[in-house]
């Protein structure tokens, strides 16, 4: 027979409320905690108070390389990379404190966040796969997300080389 921690399972519905309070998708709780399917579920309705979302989670690296969503990626990535390096946090606690830190970083900059916390936790996923990697860009030195299996040798990121429409949604939306 198995003996089950008050002190553990306490944790793990602590972590199933701040990454559900974070907009995280239900098989993002599934895989990160050790609760069962219907305990995050009646959790999940409990904290948002409706039933969580349904539907495939994110599974393409391509809308990662858009100009808009490439850029906050990028971002995202850096403000990981450096609380895995900073902190003793591992692991999901590291995507929580990055995640937290990019929405505050938005809010100051006047920014719409581009990234979901399901986006930014599935970014980690092809990450820790090896189906995405940053390369720093020939111009400015920063560090940008790219497939790893492209050849990115003399890379210009978006913010040095922006498209020709770049922004003209936002320059709609205020001339409106």
């Amino acid at each position: 027979m198995k003996v089950r921690s008050i002190v553990s399972e306490a944790r793990q519905v602590e972590l199933a409320i701040e990454l559900i309070g974070l907009g995280a998708r239900l098989q993002v709780l599934e895989v990160e905690t050790t609760l069962s399917r219907e305990r995050l579920l009646r959790l999940y309705k409990e904290v948002k108070g409706a039933s969580p979302p349904k539907g495939m989670l994110p599974f393409s690296t391509d809308w990662f390389l858009g100009w808009q969503p490439n850029i906050h990626a990028s971002l995202f990535m850096q403000v990981h990379r450096f609380i895995a390096r900073a902190t003793a946090e591992r692991g999901i606690g590291v995507a929580v404190k990055s995640f937290k830190l990019y929405l505050e970083h938005c809010t100051q900059q006047g920014l719409e966040p581009a990234l979901s916390f399901t986006r930014a936790w599935t970014l980690l996923r092809f990450f820790e796969s090896g189906m995405l990697k940053t390369t720093p860009c020939v111009r400015c030195s920063g560090h940008y997300v790219v497939h790893s299996l492209e050849l990115n040798e003399n890379y210009v990121c978006g913010l040095c080389a922006p498209p020709s429409r770049a922004g003209t949604a936002a320059r709609a939306a205020r001339a409106a």
